[in-house]
């Protein structure tokens, strides 16, 4: 079985917005909508700390659909259009969507959304179009910060493989990011919908939902 599934290292992540920008333009994104958000968090005190600068932290998280293994909006679907597809992701048949948008009221992240010039839904693919040519997904190629990478969760974190460096050798994850345990991964809510994708945060308090 595959699961494909992008883990980002919220260290690394700057804030820059390129991976939502780049996300918008290859997906042809309507304006107002995202598939891709950055969400800010903090300043909070560092611990032990005068709470003011220089003693705070603050890190950026990446919110989209986190292609779960036992997602809500497959369920909800009356005909079948949200599905899981043969590499594990979640994708949406335009061709049997009728834009009822009980998927977006079932996905616990709000990520996705009714396109109202062709009255389906839309929510990241995770550039499947990139992926069956075995390109990266535009947020994974970039972004300049090294913080996201790309693998199949069956095969473990030695899969994950991110942007390539200038000699044309493409980055492996456990290669290239600084030391992590399991407990520096973290993951969005879960309410039973198993979400697939990962962050790795060291140091600081996770603030982004289940540890």
């Amino acid at each position: 079985m595959t699961r494909m599934s992008i883990i980002t290292d919220v260290n690394r992540c700057v804030g820059c917005l390129a991976c939502s920008v780049a996300c918008k333009a290859v997906n042809n994104v309507p304006i107002g909508n995202f598939w891709n958000k950055v969400v800010r968090v903090g300043p909070n005190p560092i611990e032990g700390g005068s709470g003011q600068y220089p003693d705070v932290y603050m890190y950026f998280v990446t919110v989209g659909c986190q292609h779960c293994e036992n997602p809500e909006c497959v369920k909800v679907c009356p005909t079948e259009a949200s599905h899981i597809a043969e590499d594990g992701t979640i994708q949406i048949d335009k061709a049997k969507c009728i834009g009822c948008q009980f998927c977006v009221m079932a996905c616990p992240y709000g990520v996705r959304y009714l396109n109202e010039e062709e009255r389906v839904v839309e929510k990241c693919t995770l550039c499947e179009q990139k992926l069956q040519q075995g390109e990266l997904p535009q947020c994974v190629s970039q972004c300049g910060g090294n913080a996201r990478w790309i693998g199949d969760l069956d095969q473990g974190l030695d899969s994950f493989v991110g942007s390539y460096d200038p000699l044309g050798e493409q980055r492996k994850m456990v290669d290239f990011l600084e030391d992590f345990s399991e407990e520096d991964i973290y993951h969005l809510p879960d309410v039973g919908n198993k979400p697939s994708f990962a962050y790795i945060l060291r140091r600081h308090k996770w603030e982004g939902g289940d540890n």
